[in-house]
Formats: C-alpha cells, sequence, structure tokens
C-alpha cells in the first residue's frame, strides 16, 4: 500500500465547477499496474468565490455542542465578505487516525436489527439510573462473540477500542467498564422463555421457516476452573464430547429446525445421561409452542424406551425417526435379510420392517459405503504396516516398548484396531519382536457387511421411505449447530467463576448464533456455497478512520469517514438489498480532545 493522498475531482455540472475531495492511495492491480484507489470520501469542497456556487454542509462545532451549516474553503481561497459562517482548511495538512474495524460491526448491528433483538430488550433492559445502557452492552458483547470471540477481560481493554462500535450503536465511551459487562450477564436469563418465542416468530417471518420437523442433540462444554463447588451446581464430571474428562462440564440440549433455525436450548449438569433428557425438552417445547403434530429427530443415545412408549402414548402420539443401537440390528439382522430392498433414490436403497406401532427402516447408501470403506481399509492398512514394522526393527524390542508402540498404534487405530488380533510373547523376558498379529476374519466380514448401512425406528409408520432418510440426514444441522458454536464463536473453555454467569455466557453464545444463521439464511437463496464467516471477514476489511485537517482560525475539521467499499463488496451489498448508511457529519473543535455530539 502507498501512501495515502488527498485528490481534487472537478466536475462541471449546470455551469458551476464542483470540486470534490477523497483520500486516496496508489495499489498494483492484477497486471502489475499502479492503479489510483480511493480509500475515504470527503465531500465537497468550495473551491470558487463565486456566492452562488458556495456549498455549506453540517458541522457539530464541539465549542457550542450543536450543529451548524459551514462553507469549507481551501486556506489559498479567501471567504467570500458574503459568506458569515465560513472556514479555511489546510488540506495539505491532514492526518489518518484510529483506524479501526467498521463493516463488519455493520452487518453485526443490521443482522441485530432484522431479529427486531433492539425493541425486544429496549422493553426488558432499561437503563440504569447511573445511565448504564444494558442493552447496549448485551449487544456488544454478543457482537464480540460472532465477531472475534474472546474473554469480557479482552473486549475491555482491546476489542472495543479496535472497533467503531461506539459510532455505530451511540456509546461514545473510550473504555468499557467490565465490571459492567459482567453485571450485563447477571441481567439475562430471566428473559430466555420470551426471547425463544419471539425468535420463533422472526424465523416464520424472515423465512417462512415451517416447525413440524424438529431436530434435537445434546453436546457438552468444558470449564478452566476445578471444584469443588456447590451442591447443586451444574458444573460436574462427566462423559466429554471434548476429550477432556479432566475437566468440569455442563451439558447443552438443543433443538433446531432442519434449516438450522434454533427454536430453544437447555443447560443441563455435567454428568448427565443423554437419555434422560428427552422427555424434559419435550415439555418444554409443549409450554412454549403449545402441542402440534411435530417429527423429533434424534440420534441413537437421546431417548429410552420409556421415552419413546410415552410418545407413542400421548394424545395426539409424537411422532418420531430415531437412529438404533448396533445391538439392535444384531437382533434384527436375521429378519431384515429375508426382506426386499426397495429403492429410495439413486445410491439409496431401503428395507422395511414393521413390528408393533413401529416401523424399522435398513438404509444402505453407496455412497457412504464407499466412503466408510475407504477410510476403514487406510486406517487397517496403517495399523498392519506398522505392526509389521514393529516386527522388523533392527534392534532388540523390550516387552514394556512393545505394549507402548501398540498403545499408540491403537490410538490412531481408533475401532479398527479391533479388526485385529495381537499374541504376545509368552516369556516378558525374550526379544518382543517375536509378536504376532492376524486379522480377525469373523468381525471383518460382520464389519464389511454392515458398511454404509445404518438402522432406524419411528411410528411414522406410513410415511414414504424416501422422506424418512432425508429426515435423518437433515440431523447434521444439529452437528452443525454445536460445531458453529464451539469452533466459530468460542463457546468454550469457559472460565467464569459463578453457575449464572456460566449460563449467561452460553446465553450470549445462542444470540450469536441466532445472528449468524440469519445471515446464512439470506446467503442460502443468493450463494449456497459462501459462508457466515466469509461475509463477515470480507466486510471486516472496511474501515472507518478519523481524517485530521487544522484550519486558518486554530481549530480542527475531523472527517470521521469509513473507507470506500470494494467491488466484490458492492456486489454483495446489491445481491442482499443492503445500504451502506450515510457517512456521519463532520465535526470542528478545538485542537485537543475530540467531543462526541450527544447521541
Amino acid at each position: 500500500m502507498g501512501k495515502p493522498f488527498l485528490h481534487a475531482h472537478h466536475r462541471f455540472k449546470d455551469g458551476k465547477d464542483h470540486c470534490y475531495w477523497s483520500i486516496a492511495e496508489k495499489v498494483r492491480n492484477r497486471r502489475g499496474d499502479w492503479v489510483q484507489r480511493p480509500i475515504l470520501y470527503l465531500g465537497e469542497i468550495n473551491d470558487s468565490q463565486k456566492a452562488a456556487w458556495i456549498k455549506t454542509i453540517e458541522v457539530f462545532d464541539t465549542d457550542r455542542h450543536a450543529f451548524s451549516q459551514l462553507a469549507l474553503f481551501p486556506a489559498q481561497r479567501e471567504v467570500p465578505a458574503c459568506v458569515a459562517a465560513g472556514v479555511q482548511v489546510r488540506l495539505s495538512e491532514f492526518r489518518l487516525q484510529r483506524p479501526r474495524q467498521w463493516g463488519a460491526c455493520w452487518v453485526g448491528c443490521r443482522l441485530w436489527q432484522q431479529l427486531n433483538l433492539d425493541s425486544f430488550w429496549s422493553e426488558r433492559l432499561a437503563a440504569s439510573r447511573e445511565g448504564t445502557d444494558w442493552k447496549g452492552l448485551l449487544q456488544v458483547l454478543t457482537l464480540y462473540r460472532l465477531l472475534d470471540p474472546g474473554s469480557e477481560w479482552r473486549l475491555h481493554r482491546q476489542w472495543w477500542a479496535s472497533t467503531a462500535l461506539d459510532e455505530l450503536l451511540g456509546l461514545h465511551l473510550p473504555v468499557l467498564d467490565k465490571d459492567s459487562l459482567y453485571r450485563t450477564l447477571d441481567k439475562l436469563l430471566a428473559h430466555r422463555p420470551a426471547l425463544f418465542q419471539h425468535l420463533r416468530a422472526r424465523w416464520q417471518d424472515l423465512f417462512g421457516v415451517k416447525f413440524d420437523v424438529l431436530l434435537y442433540d445434546l453436546t457438552s462444554t468444558y470449564f478452566e476452573s476445578d471444584p469443588p463447588f456447590p451442591q447443586d451446581d451444574k458444573r460436574r464430571f462427566g462423559y466429554s464430547r471434548d476429550k477432556r474428562s479432566d475437566c468440569v462440564q455442563v451439558v447443552i440440549a438443543l433443538v433446531v429446525t432442519p434449516e438450522g433455525y434454533p427454536l430453544a436450548y437447555e443447560v443441563l449438569a455435567g454428568n448427565t445421561s443423554d437419555k434422560t433428557t428427552l422427555r424434559a425438552f419435550l415439555e418444554k417445547i409443549e409450554q412454549l409452542y403449545g402441542k402440534a403434530q411435530r417429527v423429533w429427530v434424534m440420534d441413537r443415545g437421546s431417548p429410552t424406551e420409556a421415552a419413546l412408549e410415552a410418545m407413542r402414548a400421548s394424545e395426539p402420539s409424537i411422532q418420531y425417526l430415531v437412529g438404533t443401537p448396533k445391538g439392535r440390528l444384531s437382533k434384527l439382522e436375521k429378519e431384515l435379510l429375508e426382506r426386499p430392498w426397495q429403492s429410495a433414490r439413486p445410491q439409496v436403497r431401503v428395507k422395511l420392517l414393521p413390528q408393533d406401532q413401529e416401523l424399522y427402516v435398513f438404509i444402505e447408501s453407496r455412497d457412504r459405503l464407499h466412503k466408510e470403506r475407504a477410510i476403514r481399509l487406510r486406517k487397517l492398512r496403517e495399523l498392519i504396516k506398522r505392526l509389521k514394522g514393529l516386527q522388523q526393527r533392527k534392534h532388540k524390542l523390550t516387552r514394556d516398548e512393545l505394549l507402548l508402540a501398540i498403545g499408540q498404534a491403537k490410538e490412531q487405530a481408533g475401532r479398527v484396531f479391533g479388526l485385529v488380533e495381537v499374541a504376545w510373547p509368552a516369556d516378558p523376558q525374550t526379544d518382543a519382536r517375536t509378536f504376532t498379529f492376524k486379522l480377525r476374519r469373523t468381525a471383518y466380514r460382520i464389519w464389511r457387511r454392515r458398511e454404509g448401512r445404518y438402522l432406524l425406528r419411528t411410528n411414522l409408520t406410513q410415511t414414504d421411505p424416501k422422506l424418512l432418510w432425508e429426515y435423518y440426514l437433515q440431523l447434521v444441522e444439529v452437528e452443525g449447530a454445536f460445531k458453529l458454536l464451539k469452533d466459530d464463536l468460542a463457546l468454550r473453555p469457559i472460565f467464569h467463576q459463578k453457575e449464572s454467569r456460566v449460563e449467561a455466557h452460553i446465553f450470549v453464545a445462542f444470540l450469536a448464533y441466532c445472528l449468524s444463521v440469519t445471515l446464512r439464511g439470506q446467503l442460502r437463496k443468493l450463494a449456497g456455497g459462501l459462508t457466515t464467516r466469509a461475509v463477515l471477514e470480507k466486510f471486516a476489511s472496511i474501515q472507518m478512520v478519523d481524517a485530521h485537517f487544522p484550519t486558518n482560525d486554530g481549530r480542527e475539521l475531523v472527517f470521521r469517514r469509513y473507507t470506500q467499499p470494494e467491488k466484490d463488496q458492492k456486489i454483495l451489498l446489491a445481491q442482499l438489498g443492503w445500504e451502506l448508511p450515510e457517512q456521519p457529519p463532520p465535526r470542528i473543535t478545538s485542537q485537543g480532545a475530540l467531543e462526541e455530539p450527544a447521541p
């Protein structure tokens, strides 16, 4: 990037010479040629002394704390006698200060408005008597989680000053008080049920979402803190999906639509069994949204037999589609072998097995079969190669060294290690290279027979098998939601010490996820391959900069401007139907600290 310089554009219109000024830089294009690229557009500054052509702009005067109309002239031009409010500006002495991120912050604020969260929280988070804007602080916390997630301490010390949110939200604060950020978290949880109902209405209004199919799943998130905790605290040791069994955790249950729009979530104790959560969540959804004909799609670990029985016995019956454990497939395999295959779609075929009030659907996907078989063969070849390498080592191998090497091989091979039987040397003192191994052929045949195949059960006995298979595939949306929460929005790890703030941290991450899927819903209609993160990173290159110009009367004129969007950003804006806001009016101040106008 070259050094910024001032550039004048002359345009003759209706017999008048209009002079527009901008700050530009020279950059190389794809062919390697130097071209001029505008950075900031300043607008028209009078370059003529004819009174009929004089242009005035609205400027905030910090000395009088009021807006006024000023006519701006270059320093080499005299102000006409007929112009009472005129200022001579030394254009060549400009300075650029405080570059900060604006574009992605503006996108986040727009998504916040599209969900009507401003009006929702205005009714529930009124400003304090000291003037603390709780609603504004919650928006800052949510956008921080969406754009560049981290701790509240980092937000307070670093991130706030690197953004233009003070201008976008009207929070003209040089530093955010970290204690106010923590107190904001304390005010959120009571409004969670109302937020769920509000979001359901917005999903329906914005995207026409239907709620006849719901996806349900659970995950866990861990803490970098040590027990003991109070007796009823939800932070507990349990099965960790993050492979951090050394840390306490909580379990998060989530319900989303097949498109990924969240309806509700619940924070449960870290040692909660997945099978014990479904019934309470069914009651919660009925309380929030009433009884209706819904299909619940779940993974095999979520429901118990008692829960499924209760779903079938309810009035009206609750419809479900759920995966089954491998043990059930073993029990039904003989009966399924006698059933004929039916084509559900190209590369997918099914077998149907009615039993009692349920229908078992045995599915074979050729694409999934090829994928699973390729993964299994690759891991098996790597395992055998590693075991042969241990047998062919040049130096003697002790039994302890063998055990350690076999353990490492088992960790890398995963479940494939069960296809190999290892015979250890009888004498612990002998050379451990004498160990032998062979393929478990029976286990290999069973594995091969079940690759690309899985068994579902449902009480939708009259539904097209093709539709059932498509329902189950949509369960990947819940997994995608958890991946987004954990990786992109940095839900884990959690450092809060109070249980209420732990849940509030998850609440803010849920709000950020809602903003993310709102943008994804709009992109799905325009460019299905474009992700929310890619759009935010694209707009993050739009910066806000303060351009300072000294005047001949000892003051400074400050243009606070966001940089001009690039061509691809303009295309995105046009496709989304968005328009960038007007540039904020300039400010004129005595040299020193720049005062802000009242919001």
